[in-house]
């Protein structure tokens, strides 16, 4: 995930197919030194973040964790230095005031560069007509009511032209009245711009999954391990995926921050709602990989990313799941579930919150 200014999107079934690969993957594949610890720093907390002190925990899959997959083991532990994160994920109105400030042109937003955007796709890619090549992203099919094959996702994935953070279902679509939802269709480069702007940057993933733990100790969900609290503790698909969503909780699709109970330290949305973009390249192999001879130390991750299912993208890790995930299909609210999405590939189930250390507030001071 670069400082690119590229436009590069999804914009007919086949490319759509190839850029979202992983998400059928889903299926197919700390001990905890205290986190109430006061940072080491005379720095108040950012209005809006909580301190999460210096932790030793296990990352990666637990061994009760029935719905593990491959590239979540095997679990090691690490130790993460103390940060402090945003409670929520970063909101529609906090987005507005970064564009409002820069003027920022969102990548679902720019005109699409097809010599730019086939680079990253499969030689010999045919170029669609120029009337395909317009700046849109990902939303959910709402209207889909019969699935042949759960492999086939394309069957609830739709290219929406005009699809943006303020347009967040189309064109038609807005988000006033929405200032405390969740900013999406937003690309790893989008939050990269608003880190920059904010002083902030993306979490690593052992900081997110740091965060995610709270109080508990190698847990597989943010309030513990029971799998039966899912639906009073995060916003995920009740009933058929993706055919029939229940809403039992109120809530058809994305809900507004807070609106389910924090962790144990008062983080929000840890667990469904939208997935949360970090900084660590995506790479299937990285556990696997890893030297557990001596201590890991604030890890970020592989050097390289590397996912066969979509080797022509540039990846990093994405958390928490979605309010699409449902355990039938991915059940990727656990801590330890990852996903890999493309630098410039945004929809309406991803977005991401910031962190800060003690010495970037010190140096912005």
């Amino acid at each position: 995930m670069y400082h690119q200014n590229i436009k590069k999107q999804f914009v007919y079934y086949s490319i759509i197919m190839l850029l979202f690969l992983t998400l059928s993957s889903c299926k197919n594949e700390k001990e905890n030194i205290s986190s109430e610890s006061k940072p080491i720093s005379k720095i108040e907390a950012p209005d809006g973040m909580i301190w999460v002190g210096k932790n030793t925990f296990l990352q990666g899959a637990k061994d009760s964790d029935n719905y593990a997959m491959p590239r979540e083991k095997p679990a090691h532990m690490v130790t993460v230095d103390g940060f402090y994160i945003d409670v929520t994920e970063v909101t529609n109105k906090q987005f507005k005031a970064f564009v409002d400030a820069t003027n920022y042109m969102t990548i679902a937003e720019r005109e699409i560069d097809w010599e730019e955007m086939k680079k990253e796709l499969p030689p010999n890619t045919l170029k669609p007509h120029d009337s395909i090549l317009q700046p849109g992203s990902l939303i959910f099919n709402k209207d889909v009511n019969a699935v042949v094959n759960m492999e086939n996702y394309g069957q609830w994935w739709t290219w929406k032209t005009g699809a943006d953070w303020k347009h967040p279902y189309g064109p038609d679509s807005t988000i006033e009245g929405k200032d405390d939802y969740p900013v999406v269709h937003v690309a790893y480069q989008d939050a990269i711009a608003y880190c920059k702007w904010a002083n902030r940057r993306l979490p690593t993933e052992a900081e997110w999954e740091s965060a995610a733990q709270g109080k508990n100790s190698n847990t597989i969900f943010t309030w513990g391990n029971d799998a039966a609290k899912l639906d009073a503790n995060a916003n995920t698909w009740q009933g058929i995926f993706p055919t029939n969503n229940e809403s039992q909780d109120g809530f058809e699709f994305i809900s507004p921050v807070k609106s389910y109970p924090p962790n144990s330290i008062g983080l929000y949305d840890m667990a469904g709602n939208v997935w949360e973009i970090t900084s660590d390249f995506f790479s299937v192999k990285y556990y696997n990989e890893l030297d557990t001879s001596k201590p890991i130390v604030n890890p970020k991750g592989p050097n390289k990313h590397f996912n066969p299912n979509n080797p022509y993208q540039v990846e990093h890790v994405m958390k928490g799941g979605s309010f699409l995930c449902h355990a039938s299909y991915c059940a990727s609210y656990r801590i330890s579930a990852k996903m890999g999405v493309s630098v410039d590939s945004g929809s309406d189930h991803m977005g991401f919150r910031t962190v800060a250390t003690p010495d970037m507030l010190a140096t912005k001071e």
